[in-house]
């Protein structure tokens, strides 16, 4: 036997305690598992959920007069300002009636009311004439120089001239300014005027056109529909969300929406109303948002993403999400790491969002948590790989390629 054979088996005992010592020591040791640092951090907690663009606010437009579609100046999915003239009806006739109406107006003014008062001067002379007259005629009545009946005359002429006068009186009076007869023409050239502007259908708000009925040449009736005009102004957001979140909506909160059409052209909106029952079918609520103004691009029906932000806490006391287990409300467990060993902890959550949950109660900033595994049992010695919190990440951080390797803690 060589003496080199000698010296392997000499040293194969060595070997094989080494081998089972170090086999045992990382038993002691425990598993590695990844950790987490409790820290404050920034904390948003939100309902997203997936919707679609509604309006309520539509209004048919309409004509008032009968009359035949001369011009439409707009079509279907154009926007609109409040005034815009949309459609022209044809008004031939009524400008026709408008001339008529002025000339009537202007001949009054500058013919009929001079007329008057110079008929009114010579009534009043035709008047203090018949007076002098009556009054002689009864001094000679007096004296028996004329018999009763040229006393009789001269009354009635009298009465006439009196009669004459009156009616004088009232004409100047009708046709003076402001009077009877220029408030009548005045009424009459205002409703002609009036019934031109209607041959002009104008956007009684800034909206899109939805849909138009007519085209040139059509003849329209009052009350018929021309177009249909939706209020950008007052789009609507409606959003199924599922029933579980109701107890954290609030109307008033503030939303990111994306439009999956546009899913680079994110807008802010608020929850206007929360539907007072449950759908049952689908265990959702309806929830109501606005956004003013809408972007233009915003379609009937279109598909939107909500991220309502529901609570904010600038500063709260963090954990990952997958580090919390049996949880039952706001109760929950976690591991925590101390003296290399794993010590299940009860906590209390407040706010969550996708990747972290608030720890308001059973935790400390600074101690170490552990991600759950279904094989620890309290007091089992663990390996601590410590990793940054999800979402807490600098931007550097958030560079660092995957094979970086973490801080560990034994």
């Amino acid at each position: 036997m060589s003496k080199k054979w000698v010296n392997w088996k000499m040293l194969l005992p060595a070997l094989l305690v080494a081998v089972v010592g170090i086999i045992v020591w990382q038993k002691w040791r425990g598993p590695e598992i990844r950790a987490y640092r409790v820290e404050s951090h920034p904390l948003i907690q939100q309902v997203v959920a997936t919707g679609r663009v509604a309006s309520d606010d539509r209004a048919d437009i309409g004509s008032e007069i009968t009359a035949v579609v001369r011009e439409r100046l707009v079509d279907r999915g154009q926007p609109v300002q409040e005034n815009e003239v949309l459609i022209t009806l044809s008004a031939d006739q009524l400008k026709a009636q408008e001339q008529e109406a002025q000339a009537a107006l202007a001949l009054m003014r500058s013919s009929r009311r001079p007329q008057a008062q110079a008929r009114l001067e010579q009534a009043q002379s035709h008047l203090a004439q018949a007076k002098r007259e009556v009054q002689r005629r009864r001094l000679l009545a007096k004296e028996k120089a004329i018999p009763t009946e040229d006393l009789e005359q001269a009354e009635n002429a009298l009465a006439a001239a009196q009669a004459g006068f009156d009616q004088a009186k009232l004409d100047v009076s009708a046709l003076a300014q402001g009077g009877v007869e220029e408030s009548i023409l005045q009424q009459r050239l205002n409703a002609i005027r009036a019934a031109l502007d209607k041959t002009q259908i104008r956007a009684p708000f800034s909206g899109t056109v939805l849909e138009r009925y007519v085209s040139p040449g059509d003849t329209v009736q009052p009350g018929q529909a021309l177009l249909t005009l939706r209020d950008q102004s007052k789009i609507e957001l409606l959003v199924p969300v599922d029933e579980r979140n109701l107890g954290v909506l609030e109307v008033g909160q503030p939303a990111i929406i994306i439009a999956d059409a546009y899913p680079n052209e994110p807008f802010r909106a608020e929850i206007t109303s929360i539907a007072p029952v449950i759908d049952p079918q689908r265990g959702t609520v309806d929830i109501r948002l606005s956004a003013a103004p809408a972007p233009d691009f915003l379609k009937e029906d279109m598909t939107i993403t909500a991220t309502i932000e529901t609570a904010r806490n600038d500063a709260a006391l963090v954990v990952p999400n997958d580090t919390l287990f049996q949880q039952n409300g706001n109760r929950a467990k976690v591991w925590v790491y101390s003296h290399g060993k794993a010590n299940e902890t009860q906590v209390r959550t407040g706010l969550n969002s996708l990747a972290l949950s608030q720890i308001t109660e059973g935790l400390s900033a600074g101690d170490i948590v552990l991600g759950t595994s279904d094989e620890l049992t309290d007091g089992q010695r663990v390996r601590a790989t410590i990793s940054p919190l999800p979402q807490s990440r600098t931007i550097d951080a958030a560079e660092r390629t995957d094979g970086e390797t973490p801080m560990k803690l034994d």
